[in-house]
């Protein structure tokens, strides 16, 4: 398979479209199956041609990358991992010491000098202020020492389903790189957010591409009931009951998942689509379509019409 490529936005990292997202809900199959399987999936997505592994300490595979991506020069592969400033349960800020020992954790469990990118991760909106006041000034420090190589910051998509946090950080120009959630029913971000990180040279990272709400058809179906309840969608465009299988029909793609990838990975402003998987089979397919043509022009226009001014859900 001949890998798309893209340029990382200032950056200047070369990587494939196609990026091996290593947490959400598969977490590269270690529940199940266990740390050799996931390291098993990190080297057959490499040799696929990914080059983007995106990682957290809180995922709990970062052992995992280390040990499929072992034994490979360092500078074949590009490194994300992140550091949660909040504790999410009572909405307190964590210390840079805490910062500090996460970081040097992960240098020591992925077995590398330094991290290409590093995130703040799943940021709050109101509290994106005080974050920045305490982490930028840690993240500058371990740029300067070596640590990390460029800076990155994430959304909490569930609880921010239209940007508000990343709109605030365009207002400022400190990351490199944002993580944010787009997907075929929320396409919140080619507009508020694409066209001017891109004129910014910030580097995207796409994430929620697929989920639950279209692997799933009754969470699809749930999800647009809370789209026209919410009065983003036109009754007579978009039905509670629509299924999306107008794509399969009319020859677009083979499958929701796959027209879901070509979606997101033809977005102009998008560099990196993340697939996140504990299947080889998926893996390959996901691979695949990442790197599949645009969806049709006329199929495009239906789910802008669709769904063009959704930004109430992420898709979970």
């Amino acid at each position: 398979m001949i890998m798309r490529e893209a340029t990382l936005g200032r950056t200047g990292l070369q990587t494939a479209v196609a990026g091996l997202g290593c947490g959400g809900h598969s977490a590269l199959g270690l529940k199940r199956h266990g740390e050799k399987h996931a390291a098993t999936i990190v080297r057959a997505a490499y040799d696929a041609g990914v080059t983007f592994f995106d990682t957290a300490k809180k995922y709990g595979t970062q052992s995992a990358v280390e040990q499929g991506l072992a034994g490979l020069a360092r500078d074949s592969y590009i490194l994300s991992t992140k550091f949660d400033p909040m504790n999410k349960s009572d909405r307190t800020l964590k210390s840079v010491d805490e910062f500090s020992a996460t970081l040097d954790e992960s240098l020591r469990v992925l077995r590398t000098d330094y991290i290409d990118i590093y995130h703040l991760q799943g940021v709050f909106y109101d509290l994106y202020p005080q974050v920045c006041a305490r982490f930028i000034p840690a993240l500058q420090q371990a740029k300067e020492q070596g640590k990390i190589r460029f800076t990155a910051v994430s959304e909490d998509f569930p609880g921010d389903t239209d940007h508000k946090m990343l709109r605030t950080a365009l207002e400022g120009d400190f990351f490199d790189v944002y993580m944010l959630g787009y997907n075929l029913l929320n396409q919140s971000a080619a507009r508020t957010i694409l066209p001017r990180s891109q004129s910014r040279g910030v580097g995207t990272l796409c994430m929620y591409a697929v989920r639950n709400m279209l692997s799933t058809p009754e969470r699809l179906r749930a999800n647009i009931e809370l789209i026209l309840a919410a009065g983003q969608a036109d009754p007579e465009k978009l039905s509670a009951d629509e299924d999306l299988s107008f794509i399969i029909k009319e020859g677009a793609a083979q499958s929701i998942t796959e027209a879901a990838y070509r979606f997101c990975s033809n977005t102009e402003g998008i560099n990196i689509v993340l697939t996140g998987t504990g299947s080889m089979e998926h893996l390959r397919e996901n691979i695949a379509a990442i790197n599949a043509p645009p969806l049709p022009g006329a199929i495009l226009e239906k789910l802008s019409a669709m769904f063009g001014n959704v930004d109430c859900i992420a898709g979970n």
